[in-house]
């Protein structure tokens, strides 16, 4: 098994480090031909995957402290879908990076409601993770007069301005996991939708005790910018191990900027500390970093769990390789949730200001089927392959 993991491993990172010196993209958008958008049902209530567990307690808070509400209890009646079409309305979705399994699910659920509202999607655009790009493109979308734009900040404080401008307007903004700083729900935005995400980074730690037997050294890759659900993560991740598993330490903690980062950070840290027992990395992208490292030193038993569920961490995991698990988060089903907001507004319906969508956790025992429920479609044949 671990030598199968090495060569499926070694396949789809070389594409990785490829893409990545092209233009910092993960080789999971290599795979973006196999995610392409889910249609919906074309009659009945819009509302996100009746098969999400309702039963799962949401652990994460909104930006201001705000209990969650849940995505599950958000729909709009076929009478509402009817009363939006009438209004022939326009949305741009305005993207942090799409370079990920992540991007391209949210912007798959995104299109697919905004179909059903019969509003039509006039830009999506890639922040290739720099605040300036993103900026610019904010300023591209609005000489398209859209009535909606959901959108991830790059950085929160550099975007504020641009999104404030867009508010004035008269735009209605819902946001991907965080809002621009000292922009207020209900006056300049609408909403905030994310995945659970303390509840992932949980989800995340108990894999990485369960599988260093609750014992041993570990180090934390975080994102070193003030970003609210990442930070969450990290918080989950470093409360659930210091108060239920004191016999873990974590001994190293280092950070990154860019997605690109996770393999050099890594490296240092594996050379400070070549007794590490495991790695969290923050998200599936640097954890693929983590895991080049890994096999650079050849550290084959390092214990690697992160938040995400792209296509080389799922593939990592079905064949039994180092990435152990995760929290995953259901972008596609958040996309829905934040087109959903959005049309309710339209409406004249008051909105929750924090909206989650449950997390899942997802091991090598149910690899495939959490890839259904995340992304609504099998996994790619080589994470099938993978885990037979």
């Amino acid at each position: 098994m671990k030598r199968k993991s090495s060569l499926l491993t070694a396949m789809l990172l070389g594409g990785s480090l490829m893409l990545a010196a092209c233009g910092g993209e993960s080789a999971s958008k290599t795979e973006e031909s196999q995610q392409k958008a889910v249609k919906l049902e074309e009659t009945g209530p819009l509302t996100i995957n009746p098969e999400i567990s309702s039963e799962q307690e949401i652990l994460s808070k909104g930006p201001n402290g705000e209990d969650a509400f849940s995505a599950i209890k958000l729909q709009l009646t076929e009478e509402e879908l009817a009363k939006i079409k009438e209004g022939k309305y326009k949305a741009a979705i305005v993207m942090h990076y799409t370079g990920n399994d992540y991007s391209t699910a949210q912007i798959n659920g995104l299109k697919a409601a905004f179909e059903r509202m019969g509003i039509e999607v006039v830009a999506v655009t890639d922040g290739q993770f720099k605040p300036e790009k993103q900026i610019a493109d904010i300023e591209t979308v609005l000489a398209k007069s859209p009535d909606i734009i959901v959108s991830l900040p790059v950085d929160p404080t550099s975007t504020a301005a641009s999104f404030k401008k867009a508010a004035e307007a008269g735009v209605k903004l819902v946001f991907m996991d965080v809002p621009p700083t000292g922009l207020t729900a209900g006056k300049d935005y609408l909403s905030v939708v994310s995945s659970d995400n303390y509840g992932n980074g949980v989800a995340a730690a108990e894999t990485m005790a369960k599988q260093l037997g609750g014992k041993g050294k570990i180090g934390v890759i975080f994102h070193d910018v003030d970003f609210f659900v990442n930070n969450q993560r990290v918080e989950a991740f470093e409360t659930t191990i210091k108060e239920k598993y004191p016999d873990i330490e974590i001994v190293a903690r280092s950070g990154i900027t860019s997605p690109n980062d996770g393999e050099e950070v890594a490296s240092g840290m594996l050379t400070k500390h070549n007794d590490l027992d495991g790695i969290f990395a923050i998200w599936d992208v640097p954890a693929e970093g983590v895991l080049a490292a890994a096999r650079a030193t050849g550290n084959e038993d390092l214990v690697i769990t992160t938040v995400d569920l792209g296509t080389n961490a799922a593939l990592d995991i079905a064949s039994g390789g180092s990435i152990k698990g995760l929290g995953a988060q259901l972008p596609y089903d958040q996309g829905i949730a934040e087109a959903i907001l959005a049309g309710q507004a339209l409406l004249g319906k008051e909105v929750p200001p924090y909206v989650a969508v449950p997390g899942l956790s997802v091991t090598e025992e149910n690899v495939l089927d959490a890839w259904q429920l995340v992304y609504r479609q099998p996994a790619p044949e080589v994470v099938q392959s993978a885990a037979k």
